[in-house]
């Protein structure tokens, strides 16, 4: 199978790519390409998550080629980067269904559990045996979790007791596992805890009526009395700051996934410029609408060349908060404006689910949002640049 350059990607940064790794991206891609788009605005409208995707992406190795306990290969931040794109782009409910079991849930036992803990529970996420999900976002408490989280944790001798509830947390109403952020009764520190789903007192309800990445399944999570033995609490998870180790990664992960998401929307109105007819000709020649496409491609370039640099950061041992933080609100509002300028392309047929652009269109809020938002995300580069700190 012949790798190809994305149409999206006019600076060819996919060729920095390895040939095994341009092999790995080459059969994930036909994977999606007959597997997954045929089922995803079925799945969108009915807000239902294809699980049977589950257990082919785990074989493609999708949820572990970032953890040296599962990865398939040796590779780099830059091609897992681009396995975030290229899920994206095809759907962005996928997208996050991996970033959350690979990045949240694999990624916050890898950074933050003990040897024992990875050996135990990397290889069953990595191979889809189990699901995970990642609970730090509260009903109360989204953007202030460094300070604000009201779910708290009460040693009991070699147990721990956790009350609380959590929100929007996806993957939720199926997962086996989810990462709790509590806070300690006893030092008032934020600790990590990994909790059975079919524990006594835990409770999982999906919200319905999103407009946004329909077929993720978020839930409220209520916390009533749950039990945890200590041997699952995350041995390395003592502070916030250890849980910001965590996001830092999947920041930038989501930086990726919003680039993806742009260029779907610019692949689909690529397609349909071509074939829509106006006038006598194809809309694709008008100006107007090259101008659209021009100012999308434009976006996406620039983008790609910010989340290239991110990922190459981490392989070299260099990337902080505030690069990871650039560039996801660099890139999220870059792709709010080239998802609705491609929708605005397709003219009345950019809200029908079947061109698929509506679904990047209303996706991109979703991805806008979460991960950190906007103003967060300023407040932590302006502090580098100013050397203050203006979070409150």
């Amino acid at each position: 199978m012949t790798f190809e350059l994305l149409p999206g990607d006019l600076y060819g940064y996919e060729g920095l790519l390895t040939d095994q790794e341009k092999t790995a991206l080459t059969n994930l891609r036909s994977y999606l390409e007959s597997d997954v788009r045929p089922i995803v605005n079925g799945c969108w409208e009915r807000a239902e998550f294809p699980e049977e995707v589950v257990r082919p992406l785990a074989k493609l190795g999708t949820y572990s080629f970032g953890w040296p306990e599962t990865r398939p290969f040796a590779n780099s931040a830059v091609f897992r980067g681009f396995v975030a794109l290229e899920i994206a782009r095809v759907d962005a409910s996928v997208a996050t269904f991996v970033g959350v079991q690979n990045g949240l849930a694999c990624g916050t036992i890898s950074v933050t559990g003990s040897q024992e803990q990875r050996d135990e529970w990397l290889p069953r996420l990595a191979s889809g045996e189990i699901v995970g999900a990642f609970g730090l976002t509260e009903p109360l408490s989204g953007s202030d979790a460094a300070q604000g989280l009201r779910t708290t944790a009460t040693r009991d001798g070699d147990l721990w007791r956790l009350n609380g509830a959590k929100r929007w947390i996806g993957n939720g109403t199926f997962s086996d596992i989810t990462i709790i952020w509590a806070k300690d009764t006893a030092d008032g520190q934020v600790k990590g805890f990994i909790v059975h789903t079919d524990a006594p007192g835990y409770t999982a309800t999906k919200i319905e009526g999103k407009i946004s990445l329909r077929a993720v399944q978020n839930a409220d999570i209520t916390l009533d009395d749950v039990v945890v033995p200590e041997r699952n609490r995350l041995q390395n998870a003592n502070s916030f700051k250890d849980a910001a180790k965590v996001l830092r990664l999947t920041r930038a992960e989501v930086s990726w996934a919003a680039v993806g998401t742009a260029m779907g929307a610019y692949e689909a109105a690529v397609a349909y410029s071509r074939e829509r007819v106006q006038f006598g000709k194809a809309i694709g020649g008008h100006q107007l609408v090259q101008d659209l496409l021009v100012k999308s491609l434009g976006n996406i370039t620039a983008s790609l060349a910010m989340v290239v640099r991110v990922s190459q950061m981490l392989d070299e041992g260099s990337q902080r908060d505030e690069h990871s933080a650039l560039a996801k609100l660099y890139t999220t509002a870059r792709m709010r404006e080239t998802v609705a300028w491609c929708r605005e392309l397709f003219g009345g047929n950019g809200i029908v689910l079947s061109y698929d652009v509506a679904r990047f269109f209303s996706d991109a809020e979703a991805i806008y949002s979460y991960e950190g938002t906007q103003e967060m995300n300023t407040l932590i580069v302006g502090r580098t640049i100013t050397g203050q700190a203006a979070f409150v």
